[in-house]
């Protein structure tokens, strides 16, 4: 999370639900940017050239009790008849002791047009439903306890609802050669009200902020064999996260050769030297595995632990009059 460092979680939660007026919430995220590919940026949506399956998992800060973990799961493929590709997108987060819950399920759209002989260029809008809801019944308030039995039933008045449903909206484009690649993502556009309680305030203290993203990174090839794909890449890199009055710079190095890829990461957010990012992937023959550990160096470093996340892809060549126009993106596959 992009605030998780701040909070604890059982304490954020309650915050989040009962007092939303000063709790800012902020979106989840992922320390393989590439290995969720429509979660950085919706106009990745068909840009590998193939039929595509991919999922993450990240569980945040093993350290601590009923953290938070994340799910995400992604599909895309290539589509000349619509001049672009398209995506389909499930994300799933459970955070802290009182089970706050949100899916989100999506649709993308992306628009792909070549610049050049060599420079293509993607834009993608990406439309999404969204579902909050909250176990009510894992808070535990003062007039719950009896001075003879402990525990017992609240008489507390529950929330309006214990559930919300609300769209939301995302749009991404991308830039890239086989050299480079570059783009900027704009998510949560609309700024949706999330609050369980004041559903129709038009308060900014509800909503769910925008998240801007900016990124991009080099390939410097090593070797020169024929197929680009079998070359041995070096890929400097870099992504900028904001949202509302949160930063994050993020500077990394991949290496790829053939099967293998490594990598590793720097975190600064706006007040200290988050993370090291660790990552290692593996290309076999029929799917694609990765694994990054966050080694945690700000104070937190006690009491977090770290984070653990892990990346699955599945590609499949589409057939021949649905292979793409564009060439197919290369950039680090974590």
């Amino acid at each position: 999370m992009l605030l998780n460092g701040h909070i604890k979680p059982s304490l954020g939660l309650i915050f989040i639900i009962l007092f939303p007026l000063i709790c800012i919430a902020q979106d989840p995220q992922f320390s393989q940017f590439y290995g969720v590919p429509l979660y950085t940026n919706p106009a990745f949506a068909g840009s590998s050239g193939n039929i595509r399956f991919n999922g993450g998992f990240r569980e945040q800060y093993v350290g601590i009790s009923n953290n938070y973990t994340t799910m995400f799961a992604g599909f895309d493929m290539p589509m000349n008849k619509i001049g672009g590709g398209i995506g389909l997108t499930f994300m799933n987060d459970v955070a802290g002791d009182g089970r706050l819950t949100t899916n989100q399920f999506g649709a993308i759209y992306a628009f792909k047009t070549a610049l050049n002989r060599k420079i293509f260029l993607s834009a993608a809008i990406h439309a999404q439903a969204v579902q909050k809801n909250y176990d009510f019944s894992r808070f535990k308030f003062g007039d719950m306890i009896d001075e003879r039995y402990g525990f017992t039933k609240t008489s507390m008045e529950q929330l309006a609802s214990d559930q919300r449903l609300f769209p939301n909206f995302a749009a991404g484009f991308l830039v890239y050669s086989e050299r480079f690649f570059a783009g900027f993502a704009s998510h949560n556009l609309t700024e949706p009200n999330q609050s369980f309680y004041f559903q129709s305030s038009p308060s900014d203290e509800f909503k769910l902020p925008r998240r801007y993203t900016a990124h991009g990174g080099l390939n410097i090839y090593l070797s020169n064999e024929r197929d680009v794909q079998a070359r041995t890449i070096l890929s400097p890199n870099i992504l900028y996260m904001n949202q509302r009055n949160f930063n994050q710079l993020n500077l990394g190095m991949y290496i790829k050769k053939q099967a293998l890829t490594a990598g590793l990461w720097f975190r600064q957010t706006s007040q200290n030297t988050d993370a090291a990012i660790i990552l290692l992937g593996i290309k076999f023959p029929k799917f694609r595995l990765g694994y990054s550990y966050d080694v945690t160096v700000s104070g937190a470093r006690t009491a977090t632990q770290g984070s653990h996340e892990v990346t699955l892809a599945f590609e499949i060549k589409p057939p021949k009059k649905s292979r793409p126009r564009t060439k197919a993106l290369i950039c680090p596959t974590l």
